[in-house]
């Protein structure tokens, strides 16, 4: 099993659009045993999987974050392949101890520089826990030149997934009722992206 930990300190980054998006991807390239656990208070991931009609990915309440180790014992031997875990925009112990159970840190940011200042926070974490990381760029401007710029910036620190997901209305509308972009408009530009992402993401998890 591996699991996926999306992280950053700064809120309205994404991270709870692409935990939605990455495991509809994941499930609809075949990882049919998915499951999303939402670690955020606000509870966003968890509104809208109730939102959803669809079976998969499967979802995970979590109490407290010191039942988390065993909840991700019981996924494994009941043969989970994958576990994406949205976290809340902070950086606190909680987000600590979820990072020790993570394959992966995804760090997602938009490619402005308030939000390349802050990406530190979340760095160090990672680093102080030892994990392997990946930053997302996500909601960038089309043909931008402050997206090249970003990733030259934080590919000082780390891995960037080479795919950029682009600002779309559609991203926010699909969610609204419990979907994403790939159950809206799967031929799409935005869908794209968003499998392209997830192939990257779960190869990167694996090395």
């Amino acid at each position: 099993m591996r699991t996926i930990v999306i992280a950053s300190q700064k809120g309205g980054v994404g991270k709870t659009t692409l935990a939605g998006h990455l495991g509809v991807a994941a499930c609809q390239q075949g990882q049919q045993s998915v499951v999303l656990i939402d670690m955020d208070t606000q509870g966003s991931l968890t509104s809208w999987w109730n939102a959803r009609n669809a079976d998969t990915p499967q979802f995970a309440s979590v109490p407290t974050v010191a039942s988390l180790a065993t909840l991700l014992e019981q996924l494994e031997q009941a043969g989970i392949d994958w576990v994406i875990i949205d976290t809340p925009p902070a950086v606190t112990e909680l987000i600590r101890q979820v990072m020790g159970v993570a394959d992966l840190v995804v760090i997602p940011t938009r490619p402005s520089p308030h939000d390349l200042r802050a990406v530190g926070a979340t760095v160090d974490l990672a680093l102080q826990a030892n994990k392997r990381m990946v930053f997302v760029l996500n909601g960038a401007a089309s043909r931008a030149r402050i997206t090249v710029e970003a990733a030259i910036a934080l590919s000082q620190y780390g891995a960037v997934a080479p795919t950029v997901i682009h600002q779309r209305t559609e991203f926010a509308s699909a969610m609204t009722d419990g979907r994403t972009v790939l159950e809206v408009n799967q031929d799409g530009k935005s869908s794209e992206e968003i499998n392209a992402l997830w192939e990257y993401v779960s190869n990167y998890s694996r090395k």
